[in-house]
C-alpha cells in the first residue's frame, strides 16, 4: 500500500479527528507517513495488487483496473470487495473489473488475490473525484452530400439512453479533405442527453465543391453531468466517414450552373484525368490550385454581377476545354408597397413593388407567394420576366362572411427570401371601378336625372358618388351624393341649380363609406337643357337723329344666363299718354330700330321672345334734357379702360348711362353703353373694342323720370401713342435774316394722343449735305424751339444769315412719345444794304488812292522823270568815238570802234565808297599808259581812287601776236563820265543816308575802252559792273552780244582774240541800246532812287 492509498483510506479517521487536533498535530503527521512507507515496502516484498483506476462511460458502472503483483500468473483469481456494499465482493479473472457507481465519499476496496500465497491484500480508498468519466466514442450513422449544394450531412447518435441524467453534450466534428486528410473545418455542436436514444443532424456547406476531393468526417463528444464530481474528459473520435464523387466522363468542372450572391467568394475545380493548362473566368485568368491527382481549382473573390446568361468559366487541357456557368445576383427584396384592396367585394387584389431587381431570371427567377394566415389560404404568383417599374399584383378570392384578411408576401429565389404582412378589413379598402353608361333626363328647364352603370356587391355598404358639373365659360361645379348599395345594378342622382338652354358636361366617380379611394372619373356625357322665358329684358338705349324728328332704338342681345332659349325675334312698341304705337317683330339678328316721333314723351319698350315666351319689357325714355353748362374735358386710360368720375345729383331716378364712341365717327355716333347704378360716382370703362391711339368719346347721362340729361362729355384714350404723321408745314416767307413758316393741325386718327406741342429743329446746310441726326442729343450746331401753345400755328425765326440755306424740321408730340419729323430746306435772301456797303467802301477806298497818287505824282514830275526817265546823249553828237571810212562797205578786217591815244585827266575824288570796294581799289588808266604793278596787301583799302578820262580820239590798235598770254587779250570797259554833266554835286547828307543811291547816281555813260583782263577777271568784272551800274549801257553785256553774227565782224587776219564789237555810234551796230530786262540777267545792286527820295523836293524845285 502507497502513501497514497494509505492517506486514502485514513483519511475519514483523520477527517474526524481533525477538529480535535491540537499543537501535538505537528509530530504526528511525519510519523504517520513514515508507518505508511513502511507498510507498502513490507506489502511490495510480499507482491500486493496496486495501482487501482477507475473510469467509467456512462455513469451507471465504473470500470476500475489495477496492476498484478509480480510473479503472479496468468491464471490468477482476484477477489473486489468495497466496503458496506452488497454483494460485497466480486471475483474476477483479469486485472480489471466493473463495480456499481458508488455513492459521492470515500470507500475501502480490497484486492486480494486468491491462489497466490506470495501475494498480500491490497486496500485502496476510492472517492468519485478519482474517477474519471470517458464516454464512448460516438456513433456515426449516415454521411451524405448534397453535391449541386456543396454540402456535407452527418447523422448519428447520441445514445441518451444509457446516461443516467440529462447532461449537456458537446460535440467535436473535424471535416478532412483530400488523400492527406488536410483538416479544414472544425466545429462544436451542443446538445442535451434526454435519457433517450436521439439521432443528431449537422450540415456544412464547402467553400469547394465536394466533387472535387475526398471529405471526411470525424466526431467526438465531453457530457458535462452537473451531477458527477469526477474528471470529464472527451471520447475518443469515432472512425472516419468520408464521401466522393465519382463520374464515368473523362472531365467535368464543378460547381454546374451555381446561383450566388454578389459580391461571394467560390472555388472552381475541374476533375480530369487530363492535365489543366490554364483556366478563366469570363475573360479573366485565374491561378490554379492542384488537389489530388490531375484535379484542379481555382478561387475566385468578391464576384460580381453577371449577364442574363450568366458568367462563363472556363478549364483548357491540351486537348479539351471543359466549362460551366456562374449566375451572380441579390436574394429578393422585402416586398415594397403592398397594398391590398378590392374593386368590387369580390375579390382582393394585393399589388407590390419588388423592389431591388435580382439580377437573375428565367427559373432562378424571384417566385412570390400570397398566403392568408386566417384561412390558411394561399395563392402563388411567378412571372418568368418582370418589367421595369411595373408593380405586381395577386388576386385573392374574398371568403363568405369574413371581412378580416391577414396576409403575408413571402418572395423567394435561390438566394433566399424575404416577406411583407398587411391586414386588411375589407370593406374599408374598396376602390370601385369606373362608373360606365352615364345617361341624362330631364325633369324642368333647370333640373336633370342622371344614371350611370357600377359594377360590384355593394349591398351591405353606402357609396358616396361626385358629380362635375361644367358649362362653357365657366368654373366647373363638383356635387357629392350619397347613394345606397346595390349589387350590380344602375345607380341614380338628381342634379338642379341648372340653366335654361345651356350645354352642360357631367361625369362621375364613386368611392365607399368610410372613404377609401375615389374611383376614376367616368367619360363625359354632354346634355342641354331645355328652353325657359328670357328672364330680363333687352339692355335699351336710344338717339335721335340730328334732324331732331326720328328715334333710333338700340337694344343688346340677352346673354345665354338670361336669354334662356334662343331669342327668336323682338317686340318693339312707344307709349305716351295719348296714344300706344306698336311695330312688326324685328328678327334676332338685328338690334336696333328707328321711329318718327313728334316731341311728346314717349315710352319706349322692347321684348326679347324665344319658344317658351316673352322677357320682361326694357322700357326707356324718349326726351333728352338739354343741359347749357355742358362742355368737353379730356381724360386718359390705364390701358385696359378709362376713369370717369361724376358728382352724386340727388334728382336721378334710375341708373346712369354711360355711352361712348369713336370720335371720327359722324354723328350720332354710337360704339356701346353701360349702365351705372344711381348710387354710383364713378365707373371705369373697359371694352374689347377699345384700341391704343384711338380717341373716343363718352357721354355720360343722368336718369330722371322725365328722360335723360348729359352730364359730362369727354373725349380720351385708353393709351396715348406717339404720333404717326408730322405736321404738314410750309414756308409763308423769307427775308435776309428771318423765315416765317407755317403749318396745319394732324388729324385725329394720326394724332394717337392729346397733342401736347411741337419741336421745331433748325440748322445751316445744303439739301445734299445737311444730315439732321441726333436731334434729341443737344448737338451745339443744331437749334431747337418747343412750342408748347398747341393752338399756335405760325413761327417766326430770326437771327439767320443772308443767302444762307437753312434745313428746316417739324415734330409734333404727345404724352405717348415724338413723332416723325417734315424736313425742308430754305435760302434767306440776300442783305441788300450790306452789299451796297460791300460795293462803296472798296470805290471810295480806289478813289482816294487815285486822287493822293497823282497829287505826289504831279509834286514830284521832275524828280521821277529823272529817276525813271534819264536823258540819254545823242551818239551822233559824240565826238570821243571816230569811225573809219568804208565801215559799212563790210571790210571785215577793220574793227567798228578804235581808241586814239589821249592823255588823261586826272579826276580825285574825295568820297571814300566802301559799299563798292572793287571800284575803290581800281585804278583805271589809259591804254597807252604802262600797266601799274599790282598793289601790296598792305595798301590801304580807303585810299583815294584816280579816274582816267580819256576824250575823243580814235586809235587803231593792232595787236601783237608775240605778247604775253597772260595780257595778251584787250577788253572795252566802260568810264563814268556822268560827272562831266552834273554842275552839282549832292548833298552830303544824301551820300550818306542812302549810298546805294549814291552808288547809282555815280553810275553814268562809260566810253569804251581796250583794258587786258584775264577770262576771270572777265567774269568778276561782268558780274561786279552788272551789280553796280545802273546808268547807260550802250553794248549790256558781252557775254549777250552774238559774236558770230556777221554785224558783229571779227579779226581774221592775226590770231589774237581781240574782237570788234558794235558801237553805239557805229552804224553797223544792231544791238539794243538799252536790253530788255529777264530773269537770268543780274539786278542792280542799288536803285538811282530811294522811297525817301519820293517824298523829298529837289534843290531846284
Amino acid at each position: 500500500m502507497d502513501a497514497a492509498s494509505c492517506l486514502r483510506r485514513r483519511s475519514p479517521r483523520v477527517a474526524g479527528e481533525s477538529v480535535k487536533m491540537t499543537s501535538n498535530f505537528r509530530w504526528f503527521l511525519p510519523t504517520f507517513t513514515l508507518l505508511c512507507l513502511l507498510s507498502r515496502v513490507s506489502g511490495q516484498r510480499k507482491g500486493a495488487p496496486r495501482d487501482l483506476k477507475c473510469t467509467t462511460n456512462n455513469l451507471r458502472a465504473w470500470d476500475c483496473s489495477w496492476k498484478a503483483p509480480s510473479g503472479a500468473g496468468r491464471s490468477a483469481l482476484y477477489e473486489v470487495c468495497i466496503e458496506n456494499r452488497s454483494p460485497p465482493c466480486y471475483r474476477s479473472g483479469k486485472t480489471n473489473t466493473k463495480i456499481p457507481t458508488l455513492l459521492p465519499g470515500d470507500h475501502e476496496i480490497t484486492i486480494n488475490p486468491l491462489h497466490d500465497s506470495g501475494s498480500s491484500l491490497s486496500r485502496f480508498t476510492l472517492n468519485e473525484k478519482d474517477v474519471s468519466f470517458i464516454p464512448d466514442p460516438p456513433e456515426i450513422l449516415d454521411l451524405s452530400a448534397d453535391f449541386p449544394a456543396s454540402t456535407l450531412h452527418l447523422k448519428w447518435t447520441d445514445r441518451g439512453s444509457v446516461f443516467p441524467h440529462h447532461s449537456r453534450v458537446i460535440w467535436e466534428i473535424k471535416v478532412l479533405r483530400k488523400d492527406s486528410m488536410e483538416v479544414v473545418k472544425v466545429v462544436t455542436h451542443n446538445t442535451t442527453l434526454n435519457g433517450v436514444d436521439t439521432v443528431h443532424h449537422w450540415s456544412w456547406a464547402s467553400d469547394m465543391p465536394l466533387e472535387c476531393a475526398t471529405h471526411s468526417v470525424g466526431l467526438r463528444c465531453y457530457v458535462d453531468d452537473p451531477h458527477f464530481s469526477g474528471r470529464k474528459e472527451w471520447s475518443d473520435w469515432s472512425p472516419l466517414k468520408n464521401v466522393s464523387w465519382s463520374t464515368d466522363s473523362p472531365g467535368k468542372v464543378f460547381p454546374q450552373d451555381k446561383v450566388i450572391l454578389v459580391g461571394s467568394d467560390i472555388t472552381f475545380c475541374c476533375v480530369t484525368q487530363e492535365k489543366v493548362s490554364s483556366a478563366q473566368i469570363g475573360y479573366a485568368k485565374c491561378p490554379l490550385i492542384h488537389l489530388d491527382g490531375e484535379n484542379v481549382a481555382i478561387r475566385i473573390h468578391n464576384i460580381s454581377v453577371s449577364e442574363d446568361s450568366g458568367t462563363n468559366v472556363v478549364f483548357t487541357t491540351k486537348e479539351n476545354i471543359y466549362g460551366t456557368v456562374i449566375f451572380a445576383g441579390y436574394p429578393p427584396d422585402i416586398p415594397q408597397k403592398l397594398n391590398c384592396e378590392t374593386v368590387d367585394l369580390r375579390g382582393i387584389i394585393c399589388t407590390w413593388d419588388p423592389g431591388r431587381p435580382t439580377a437573375l431570371v428565367g427559373p432562378r427567377n424571384t417566385s412570390y407567394t400570397l398566403s392568408e394566415s386566417f384561412s390558411g389560404k394561399y395563392v402563388k404568383f411567378k412571372r418568368a420576366e418582370a418589367l421595369i417599374n411595373e408593380s405586381y399584383q395577386l388576386l385573392f378570392q374574398i371568403l363568405p362572411d369574413q371581412e378580416l384578411y391577414n396576409f403575408t408576401l413571402t418572395a423567394h429565389n435561390p438566394l433566399g427570401q424575404s416577406q411583407a404582412r398587411i391586414l386588411v378589413n375589407v370593406t374599408e379598402r374598396v376602390y370601385p371601378r369606373t362608373p360606365s353608361s352615364i345617361k341624362v333626363k330631364d325633369i324642368n328647364a333647370t333640373a336633370v336625372t342622371l344614371s350611370w352603370h357600377l359594377p360590384g356587391n355593394f349591398a351591405k355598404i353606402k357609396l358616396l358618388c361626385q358629380v362635375e358639373i361644367n358649362k362653357m365659360n365657366s368654373v366647373q361645379e363638383l356635387r357629392n351624393v350619397t347613394i345606397a348599395g346595390a349589387d350590380g345594378s344602375r345607380y341614380l342622382a338628381a342634379v338642379g341649380r341648372l340653366h335654361p338652354y345651356t350645354v352642360y358636361t357631367f361625369r362621375v366617380r364613386c368611392a365607399t363609406e368610410p372613404f377609401w379611394k375615389w374611383s376614376r372619373w367616368s367619360d363625359e356625357k354632354q346634355y342641354l337643357t331645355t328652353e325657359a322665358i328670357p328672364s330680363k329684358g333687352p339692355d335699351t338705349w336710344r338717339e335721335w337723329r340730328s334732324d331732331g324728328k326720328n328715334l333710333i332704338i338700340y337694344w343688346k342681345p340677352l346673354p345665354v344666363s338670361e336669354a334662356n332659349g334662343k331669342i327668336l325675334f323682338y317686340n318693339v312698341s312707344c307709349s305716351s299718354d295719348e296714344k300706344t304705337q306698336s311695330f312688326s317683330e324685328i328678327p334676332d339678328p338685328q338690334h336696333k330700330a328707328e321711329m318718327q316721333l313728334d316731341k311728346n314723351d314717349y315710352i319706349i319698350s322692347v321684348v326679347a321672345k324665344n319658344s317658351a315666351g316673352a322677357s320682361p319689357p326694357s322700357k326707356i325714355a324718349s326726351m333728352e334734357i338739354p343741359n347749357d353748362d355742358l362742355r368737353t374735358e379730356q381724360a386718359v386710360g390705364t390701358g385696359r379702360g378709362i376713369l370717369l368720375t361724376w358728382g352724386h345729383d340727388p334728382n336721378a331716378t334710375c341708373d346712369y348711362v354711360v355711352k361712348w364712341c369713336n370720335a371720327s365717327q359722324a354723328e350720332p355716333c354710337l360704339m356701346d353703353w353701360r349702365k351705372v347704378p344711381a348710387n354710383s360716382t364713378e365707373a371705369v370703362i373697359e371694352s374689347d373694342q377699345f384700341r391704343p391711339g384711338v380717341r373716343y368719346h363718352f357721354f355720360l347721362y343722368g336718369c330722371r323720370n322725365q328722360g335723360y340729361q348729359l352730364l359730362r362729355s369727354v373725349i380720351g384714350y385708353i393709351e396715348e401713342l406717339a404720333p404717326i404723321v408730322a405736321p404738314n408745314f410750309t414756308v409763308e416767307d423769307t427775308s435776309a435774316d428771318s423765315i416765317l413758316v407755317k403749318w396745319e393741325d394732324i388729324p385725329v386718327e394720326e394724332l394717337r394722343g392729346f397733342l401736347r406741342g411741337y419741336l421745331f429743329y433748325f440748322e445751316k446746310g445744303e439739301r445734299d449735305t445737311s444730315k439732321m441726326r441726333g436731334l434729341e442729343s443737344g448737338r451745339p450746331d443744331v437749334k431747337v424751339k418747343n412750342i408748347t401753345d398747341t393752338s399756335q400755328k405760325t413761327l417766326r425765326i430770326a437771327d439767320l444769315q443772308g443767302r444762307t440755306s437753312y434745313h428746316l424740321v417739324l415734330r409734333a408730340y404727345t404724352s405717348g412719345g415724338l413723332g416723325p419729323g417734315k424736313s425742308m430746306f430754305v435760302v434767306t435772301k440776300e442783305n441788300s444794304v450790306g452789299l451796297i456797303i460791300a460795293i462803296l467802301i472798296p470805290v471810295a477806298v480806289a478813289v482816294l488812292v487815285g486822287v493822293v497818287t497823282s497829287i505826289l505824282c504831279y509834286r514830284k514830275r521832275e524828280w521821277i522823270k529823272e529817276t525813271f526817265y534819264p536823258d540819254i546823249p545823242n551818239p551822233e553828237n559824240c565826238k570821243a568815238l571816230q569811225f573809219q571810212k568804208g565801215i559799212c562797205e563790210g571790210n571785215s578786217g577793220l574793227k567798228t570802234l578804235e581808241m586814239n591815244p589821249c592823255t588823261p585827266n586826272n579826276v580825285e575824288v574825295l568820297e571814300t565808297r566802301t559799299a563798292v570796294p572793287k571800284i575803290e581799289d581800281t585804278e583805271i588808266v589809259s591804254p597807252v599808259a604802262e600797266r601799274p604793278e599790282e598793289s601790296s596787301p598792305e595798301a590801304d583799302p580807303e585810299s583815294q581812287v584816280v579816274v582816267s578820262y580819256c576824250p575823243p580820239v580814235v586809235e587803231e590798235e593792232v595787236p601783237n601776236p608775240g605778247a604775253d598770254e597772260g595780257g595778251g587779250a584787250s577788253q572795252v570797259i566802260y568810264i563814268d563820265v556822268q560827272s562831266m554833266y552834273q554842275p552839282q554835286a549832292r548833298p552830303e547828307e544824301e551820300l550818306e543816308t542812302d549810298p546805294a543811291a549814291g552808288a547809282g547816281a555815280a553810275a553814268g555813260y562809260k566810253p569804251q575802252m581796250h583794258l587786258p583782263v584775264t577770262p576771270a577777271a572777265e567774269d568778276a568784272a561782268a558780274e561786279d559792273g552788272a551789280d553796280k551800274s545802273a546808268g547807260y549801257r550802250p553794248q549790256a553785256s558781252v557775254r549777250a552780244w552774238n559774236l558770230a553774227s556777221p554785224d558783229s565782224p571779227r579779226s581774221t587776219d592775226s590770231n589774237s582774240e581781240a574782237v570788234s564789237f558794235g558801237s553805239p555810234c557805229s552804224i553797223n551796230s544792231r544791238q539794243f541800246l538799252i536790253p530788255p530786262k529777264d530773269e537770268d540777267s543780274p539786278k542792280s545792286g542799288g536803285g538811282g532812287w530811294s522811297f525817301t527820295n519820293f517824298f523829298q523836293n529837289k534843290p531846284n524845285d
